[in-house]
C-alpha cells in the first residue's frame, strides 16, 4: 500500500466523505431512495437505478466464481488456465447487461491468511491513516511493512473519548502476490482487493495503487455538464424573476405617477366646482340682496303719470338709480316716487329745463334701491296710465 503523503485537497475530501458517512443523510437518503423507486415500474427501476454495482471475484482451487456483492448465488465460473481471451469472454457474458460505467470488481480473499487486529486512534489520525498503519504494523502484527499489504479503515465500534475505532487489515504478499500475477496474466483487472465477510465484502482495499484501473466517466461528465447547466438555468430564473419584478416595479411606479395626475386634475376640477359652486353662490346671494332691472323699470312705470314718459334708465353696482325723461309737470315727481316699495331717496340731479321740441320738463333723477329685506310688494297708487 502507497505510503504517499496526500495532498491538501485530497485531505478535506476525504474529511468531507468521512463527515458524510458518519452523519445520518446518507442512510435518510438510501431509504428515501429506496421508497421512490419502489415506486417505478420495474423497467425505469432498472434503467434508472444506478449507482456502483459490485461483483466478487474469488479464486476456488483452480477455479475464478464470480457473484454479485451481498449474494451467494454463483453467476459464472471458468477455470484460471484458460487464456487471457477465455477468461475475458467469460467474465464478459457472465456480466452481459450489467452497465460498464457502474460496472466495479473486486477480488475477495479469504479470511485464512489475513490479519485483522483492531486500534483506538486519536481522532487526528484519520487525516494520516495510511500512515498510522505503517507506525503500527511492528506492534500489532508479525510482519513488517514491506512484507505486506494493509489497509487501515474506520470501523463502527465504540471508543474512549477523543479517539475512534479502527481495524487495521493485513495480508503478507507472499499470499496476495501470487494471485495478482494471475489476475494480471489472465487480463482482468479488478477495482479493489478485499476480504470476503459472509456474502459481502469487508469495505477495505488492498489493491496497490499501482495497480487500480484508470475509469473513464463519460456519464460523470455527462452529469457534470447537466449540473452546471441547471444551475445556469437556476441562476437565469432568478435573473429573470429579478427583471419580471423590476418591470412590474416599474409599471407600478408608471402607474402611481398616472395616478398622481388623475388626482390633480380631480382636485383641481374639484376646485374648480368649489370655486364655480362659490360664484353660483355669490351670484345667488347677491340676486337675493339685489333689486331688479325689470322690478325698478315696473314700478317707476307704475307710479309716474300717463303724460310723462322715460329716455333713459341705469342702475350700478352700488345701487344707484338713474332715469332720465320728460313730463309736463316734473316737480310732483318726487312726491309720485316717495311710496314706491323698490327705490328711496329720489331726488333731482341738475336743473328742470323745457324741450323745445315738445315743450315739456327735461329732468334727470337719482334713487338708491332698497333692500330686498325692506322691498315688499305694495300696491300702486291707481293711475290713468303708464309711461312708455
Amino acid at each position: 500500500m502507497s505510503t504517499a503523503q496526500p495532498q491538501p485537497l485530497q485531505l478535506q475530501l476525504d474529511r468531507a466523505r468521512r463527515a458524510w458517512r458518519g452523519s445520518p443523510l446518507p442512510r435518510f437518503f438510501a431509504w428515501w431512495g429506496g421508497e421512490l423507486r419502489a415506486l417505478l415500474p420495474a423497467r425505469w427501476r432498472e434503467r434508472f437505478g444506478g449507482g456502483a454495482a459490485w461483483y466478487l471475484l474469488q479464486l476456488d482451487g483452480d477455479d475464478w466464481t464470480l457473484r454479485k456483492a451481498g449474494s451467494t448465488q454463483v453467476l459464472a465460473r471458468w477455470s484460471s488456465q484458460l487464456d487471457a481471451t477465455g477468461q475475458q469472454v467469460a467474465l464478459t457474458d457472465a456480466l452481459r447487461g450489467v452497465d460498464a460505467e457502474d460496472l466495479r470488481l473486486a477480488l475477495c480473499l479469504d479470511g485464512t491468511n489475513v490479519l485483522r487486529p483492531r486500534l483506538n486512534l486519536p481522532l487526528a489520525a484519520r487525516d494520516n491513516l495510511a500512515q498510522i498503519g505503517a507506525f503500527e504494523m511492528d506492534r500489532q502484527t508479525p510482519f513488517r511493512v514491506e512484507q505486506v499489504r494493509y489497509d487501515v479503515r474506520e470501523v463502527r465500534a465504540p471508543a474512549p473519548a477523543g479517539r475512534f475505532a479502527a481495524e487495521l487489515v493485513v495480508v503478507p504478499r507472499h499470499a496476495l502476490d501470487p494471485v495478482l500475477a494471475k489476475l494480471a496474466a489472465s487480463g482482468l483487472q479488478v477495482d479493489a482487493v478485499d476480504v470476503a465477510a459472509g456474502a459481502d465484502r469487508l469495505g477495505a482495499n488492498l489493491l496497490p495503487a499501482e495497480l487500480a484501473p484508470r475509469r473513464k466517466h463519460p456519464r460523470q461528465r455527462l452529469n457534470l455538464a447537466l449540473g452546471v447547466a441547471a444551475i445556469v438555468l437556476l441562476l437565469l430564473s432568478l435573473l429573470q424573476f429579478l427583471h419580471n419584478r423590476e418591470s412590474a416595479l416599474e409599471q407600478m411606479r408608471t402607474d402611481v405617477e398616472g395616478m398622481r395626475a388623475d388626482a390633480q386634475q380631480v382636485a383641481g376640477l374639484r376646485q374648480q366646482l368649489q370655486d364655480n359652486a362659490g360664484a353660483a353662490g355669490f351670484l345667488a346671494e347677491r340676486k337675493q340682496r339685489t333689486v331688479s332691472a325689470l322690478a325698478v323699470l315696473q314700478d317707476i312705470s307704475q307710479r309716474l303719470p300717463t303724460t310723462a314718459w322715460l329716455e333713459r334708465l341705469s342702475i350700478d353696482n352700488s345701487g344707484q338709480v338713474g332715469f332720465q325723461g320728460q313730463s309736463p309737470q316734473a316737480a310732483r315727481l318726487v312726491d309720485a316716487l316717495k311710496g314706491s316699495t323698490v327705490i328711496t331717496d329720489a331726488n333731482f340731479q341738475g336743473t328742470i329745463q323745457v324741450d323745445p321740441a315738445t315743450g315739456k320738463e327735461r329732468f334727470y333723477m337719482v334713487a338708491q334701491l332698497r333692500k330686498p329685506s325692506e322691498a315688499k310688494p305694495k300696491a300702486a297708487p291707481a293711475a290713468a296710465g303708464s309711461a312708455p
